[in-house]
């Protein structure tokens, strides 16, 4: 069976500390470098959000872009543009808040909420040349 992927690009602005507190200030400013400033620093985030499946022969639509917008800014957008991820947010109070992390946890979001038929992959730059992908493998 045919399958189409379709994705929605969305932006928010956050700020964040690298930091691991089981670790002293020169190890985190060793393997963390600027990442590690106690003031915090911040990046332009831009995210892709895409599902992938089978086009509903009724609608036309694998999802409906409308509600996949909506999706994203109600678990996304909403709790985290223009926040300090360390302080603001419940998820980032014990974990780091590295591009890694941030991208499973949106994933981790999204997920519950989107037809579980529907393949799920969350793409986010941190910046234009740094990048991460998470499709849900391993959870």
């Amino acid at each position: 069976m045919m399958k189409v992927t379709v994705s929605r690009k969305a932006q928010f602005n956050a700020a964040h500390r690298l930091y691991n507190s089981a670790w002293s200030d020169e190890r985190n400013d060793e393997v963390f470098g600027k990442c590690n400033n106690p003031n915090f620093h911040g990046h332009n985030y831009t995210l892709t959000v895409s599902v992938k499946g089978t086009i509903d022969p009724e609608t036309g639509y694998v999802m409906d872009m409308k509600v996949l917008k909506e999706l994203i800014h109600e678990h996304v957008e909403k709790p985290f543009d223009h926040r300090n991820l360390n302080l603001d947010t419940e998820e980032f109070k014990t974990l780091n808040p590295t591009a890694e992390n941030i991208v499973v946890v949106i994933w981790k979001r999204l997920r519950p909420n989107i037809n579980p038929e529907l393949e799920l992959k969350v793409l986010l730059h941190e910046t234009e040349r740094n990048f991460v992908e998470f499709d849900g493998e391993g959870v």
